[in-house]
């Protein structure tokens, strides 16, 4: 039985004067992988940094374990989610291990601790990065550097994983690696939201999906139920299909590509 870990309720954040979330209500349940999804400007990642604690609203309330965000101290609050940003910056020429052992930094002084070094080799296997464990940060490729950020975030280890575009400079491969590390998350209990652009991503691997559109929740549910041509024409104000999957039955959204 899944249960509600983080959630917002009637949400609204102003940017500069703008209003940038109007109203919007949604929840991050254990066993879930939650994908936010809309076209640029649509308030995905205001959403998810709000979720975070990291943007407080202007109006509504975010609760993360039944309590408001705000009411927990950074090291607490750093113990319940762990959040991978679009970019990440590092001052220094930190090397791969070092990076991905930041994210150890919570559990510093306590019975978990000792679990550090299996926990870091674990987040670097699974996102493919041991093999350049001592190379430095900075030197990577794009790509490489987005697999370490989110090793960072695994090893971690919290109930709440936040996920800011974790596909964006990924190939292929590693962006069906990256989804199916969030399921297998999913699967051992923890809630995970994601922001994606890529639909079929999102409609391969989400449990729910939620659908922004101007700063406000258009529809959120199962992706079957989310992802119909007519409401993601409407969204995305470009002509869309949506057919079934041949083998898994899943939504295949495709862009109208009419050529006269």
């Amino acid at each position: 039985m899944s249960r509600v870990i983080a959630e917002t309720l009637g949400v609204g954040v102003v940017l500069g004067g703008q209003p940038v979330l109007h109203g919007v209500s949604l929840s991050a349940r254990t066993g879930e992988v939650l994908a936010l999804l809309g076209p640029n400007g649509a308030g995905k990642s205001t959403l998810l940094a709000a979720l975070a604690g990291d943007l407080p609203p202007s109006a509504g309330q975010v609760l993360v374990h039944g309590k408001p965000v705000g009411g927990y101290r950074p090291k607490e609050l750093a113990k319940l989610r762990a959040v991978l940003p679009q970019q990440v910056l590092l001052s220094f020429p930190f090397t791969v291990a070092e990076v991905v052992e930041m994210g150890r930094a919570p559990w510093a002084g306590t019975p978990a601790a000792e679990l550090d070094e299996e926990v870091i080799a674990e987040a670097m296997r699974e996102t493919e990065v041991t093999e350049f464990a001592q190379r430095r940060f900075p030197s990577l490729s794009g790509g490489e550097r987005a697999r370490v950020a989110l090793a960072r975030v695994l090893a971690q280890r919290t109930g709440l994983l936040l996920l800011d575009e974790p596909t964006a400079a990924l190939d292929l491969r590693h962006q069906e690696a990256v989804l199916r590390i969030a399921k297998r998350r999913a699967g051992a209990g923890d809630a995970v939201v994601v922001v994606l652009h890529d639909l079929g991503l999102a409609a391969a691997y989400a449990d729910r999906v939620a659908l922004l559109s101007g700063g406000e929740l258009a529809a959120a549910g199962p992706p079957a139920e989310v992802l119909t041509g007519e409401l993601l024409s409407r969204v995305y104000r470009h002509q869309v299909e949506v057919l079934a999957h041949p083998r898994t039955g899943a939504p295949l959204v495709l862009p109208r590509r009419d050529h006269e």
